[in-house]
């Protein structure tokens, strides 16, 4: 065996590792910290690996994002970021009063016709920047007062951002994690997350196959969606907050489903699941599908979260059926059926919430 500075021959076999791992041969090529530095730097190799051949999510495109391929997602291996900044239009419990440390990455595993990010999405916008950096990025969301570090569509880069989060924590990242995602998630990928996200943000779509074909190209998204919410479930457990509940008494555009109950939370979530379902014009059969199998699936035990803020945007113009908001009737009548089936923990939208306002400006702040 020879050795050269950051690489290290065994019989046939060459790996490149850090200084860090260097440093540590040349003290004691048979220390415990050699070892074990070597260990998680072969382990993290193995890890990222995946982008050679991404199945990161369930669309398992198996393309070389290493080489500039591109995927469902539509972005290489590197990480691309649109905005980084607080974000106040989350639920209560996730924006606060200080708001939510919200990354935004480019790229989307789905492309649902409707998107509202939809600039994003198809990866139009977007800066390039190191695992450091965005180790970094988290940082400064947290010296900003940020309620936590909020991931936007972060399932094409999960190997990047579990290293950047493990070196965020090291250097003192203290706040939650939420994952904020569209569902269609790998189990094995959400595995990667296990112990470094505190918070699942997830959307529930769809529980009828030919809607999640026609708008979101993935007619087996409700299956997906299940077997993905059960593994976040398994992660995280029952809703804990910071403080104890108490009335939720605030000006936002989210209100609690129950206004008479007396421990809905004001204070912020730090561990849990809020599942999303966006109210879509002409699918109200559907969207009751969907709250009646988080309910029956999972009861209070994580909190559900119906919006009426869908905006046809003009990338919609092909789907005569979308191109229109959802009626103040149609959403009364989706929240009251949520009632009657005895949903408590529940965020519900009142006021104008269908405005391009909501949707942020990916101008590379924090980036």
């Amino acid at each position: 065996m020879s050795l050269t500075r950051g690489t290290v021959y065994f019989t046939h076999s060459i790996f490149f590792f850090s200084d860090s791992c260097y440093n540590a041969y040349i003290n004691n090529p048979f220390s415990n910290l050699f070892l074990n530095t070597l260990t998680m730097e072969l382990f993290m190799i193995e890890r990222f690996s995946v982008y050679s051949s991404c199945t990161l999510c369930h669309h398992r495109c198996g393309v070389d994002r290493t080489s500039g391929k591109l995927g469902r997602c539509r972005v290489p291996a590197d990480l691309y970021i649109a905005r980084a900044a607080l974000h106040y239009w989350e639920e209560p419990c996730i924006s606060g009063d200080c708001g939510s440390g919200t990354v935004f990455f480019s790229g989307c595993n789905l492309g649902c016709v409707f998107c509202q990010n939809h600039s994003i999405a198809k990866a139009d916008i977007g800066r390039k920047v190191s695992v450091a950096r965005l180790s970094e990025i988290f940082l400064e969301l947290q010296a900003k007062g940020a309620a936590n570090i909020n991931l936007v569509t972060p399932t094409h880069y999960v190997p990047s951002i579990a290293e950047a989060l493990k070196m965020a924590k090291t250097d003192g990242l203290t706040i939650p994690i939420v994952y904020n995602t569209g569902g269609y998630e790998s189990v094995e990928t959400l595995r990667l997350l296990d112990g470094l996200v505190d918070i699942y943000l997830p959307d529930f779509k769809y529980m009828d196959t030919r809607l999640s074909a026609r708008y979101s190209h993935a007619p087996d998204y409700p299956e997906v969606a299940k077997a993905a919410l059960a593994e976040m479930y398994r992660q995280v457990g029952d809703p804990k907050f910071l403080e104890p509940p108490a009335n939720l008494d605030r000006e936002t555009s989210d209100a609690t489903l129950s206004a008479d109950r007396d421990d809905e939370p004001n204070s912020l979530m730090k561990k849990g699941i809020i599942v999303r379902h966006l109210a879509l014009p002409g699918c109200e059969d559907d969207s009751r599908a969907v709250l009646r199998y988080l309910y029956e699936t999972y009861g209070d035990h994580i909190y559900i979260s119906i919006m009426n803020q869908y905006t046809p945007l003009p990338h919609v113009a092909a789907y005569p059926e979308l191109n229109r908001r959802i009626t103040d009737e149609e959403y009364d009548r989706l929240t009251d059926y949520a009632v009657e089936l005895g949903i408590e923990n529940g965020f519900i939208q009142e006021g104008e919430t269908a405005e391009e306002s909501f949707i942020p400006e990916f101008d590379y702040e924090g980036v």
